[in-house]
């Protein structure tokens, strides 16, 4: 009887812990199954945590606040330059103070610090006293790379308080440590635009490739995950793309028809512009990706609030700075100890605090990994693997 009544009281307890938790209206515990509820829905392989345990009026206010959330993205577009306009850029400020200088003596140090605006020019000085060899190919030719996941980055800090791990002035590009409560990633800057382009992989329609494969196959410098897939059980071959894309001016897929799903554009002026995905591409649409949620819009931020979006996973987003800069960000998720992930808030906000002016959500999860210069610089979700195999990525660097 003792034993009986201890197994009964140890079963109360939890069911008293499991109804508290279930359905206490107190803010924070709320806000936490709230997360909860999203965060398993947004990975098909364990929506059933949420759909199992939890009562279906709430896992069916989850579903009903994403189409209310869909709709209103699909009221928003980003405005495209008419015939006699252009999509102008402003050339960043370097912000800290600089002595003056002998401009024929110090002019591709003044351009170095012009292009890569966001490194903060006395950590930079101070790298540079403990690695003069970073000069030994002047200004025009520094590379120093830190970035890889054995790597721990350099001591160089950007004015917006992230380490850097990458300064590839031949390449025009910079990578830097984000991170926060909770996750960690790396964001890549492409200072040409001209570069980008959407990659297919080998066997597009049919198999897909990893990241790197596809990277390397194209020359490119960098990659990130672009189109989600078709994803059976978590078991697609990455062949089949989910909604349409269009890869170096050839399409692919079928537009989504759902309301709120969108659509990144790059077009021929090297811009990106964001549009519903149920509309037909421009004809000056040269590379594209459809998915969903978009995080900015012509410089407004389209998702905030802890219901909008706010399920906690990895991440992958693309766009672009007011500059006219590639923002490329993926942060790592699913890893206890290291990064469990961040909703799609925290990374439009990292987009903006560098200027971001476009910017969208891209398939994340799994998928959600970047390869840089022959190898991987973020851990995939599956420790077990690098990448997954992919219909297409995004690819900036050597293209001709």
């Amino acid at each position: 009887m003792k034993i009986a009544a201890i197994l009964l009281s140890i079963v109360l307890f939890f069911e008293g812990v499991y109804c508290f938790l279930a359905f206490t209206k107190i803010e924070p515990i709320k806000n936490l199954r709230e997360a909860f509820i999203s965060t398993a829905h947004e990975t098909n392989e364990h929506a059933w945590l949420a759909d199992y345990f939890l009562p279906k009026f709430m896992t069916e206010e989850d579903y009903n606040r994403k189409r209310f959330l869909s709709e209103k993205q699909a009221e928003h577009n980003s405005v495209r330059p008419t015939a006699t306009e252009s999509a102008d850029t402003t050339e960043p400020d370097v912000t800290e103070s600089t002595e003056p200088t002998e401009p024929d003596v110090n002019a591709a140090e003044e351009a170095f610090y012009k292009l890569f605006w966001e490194i903060s020019r006395t950590s930079f000085e101070e790298y540079l006293r403990d690695h003069p060899e970073a000069l030994n190919n002047g200004w025009d030719g520094i590379y120093i790379n830190e970035a890889g996941l054995n790597d721990s980055g350099t001591s160089i800090y950007t004015q917006q308080g992230e380490q850097v791990l990458a300064i590839d002035v031949p390449n025009k590009l910079l990578l830097v440590r984000v991170s926060g409560t909770g996750y960690l990633g790396v964001l890549a800057i492409g200072k040409d635009p001209a570069q980008l382009r959407c990659e297919a992989s080998a066997g597009i329609g049919y198999y897909g490739q990893t990241l790197g494969e596809i990277v390397n196959g194209s020359g490119g410098v960098i990659g990130m995950t672009a189109s989600g897939f078709y994803d059976p059980d978590g078991n697609g071959s990455g062949g089949i793309i989910a909604g349409y894309a269009m890869c170096e001016g050839k399409p692919y897929g079928y537009h989504y028809g759902d309301t709120g799903y969108k659509r990144i554009e790059l077009a021929t002026d090297n811009h990106f512009y964001i549009c519903n995905s149920n509309t037909e591409t421009t004809p000056d649409t040269t590379d594209a990706v459809e998915f969903s949620p978009a995080l900015i819009i012509d410089g407004e931020l389209m998702v905030g609030g802890f219901y909008d979006w706010n399920g906690i996973n990895p991440r992958a987003a693309i766009g672009q700075s007011e500059y006219g800069e590639i923002l490329m960000l993926i942060i790592e998720g699913r890893q206890v100890g290291r990064s469990i992930g961040t909703d799609t808030e925290t990374c439009a906000k990292i987009l903006m605090k560098h200027k971001g002016y476009t910017a969208m959500n891209l398939d994340g999860g799994t998928s959600a990994v970047m390869y840089y210069h022959g190898e991987y610089v973020t851990r995939c979700s599956n420790r077990a693997i690098d990448s997954r195999l992919l219909p297409n990525a995004w690819v900036y660097g050597n293209y001709e």
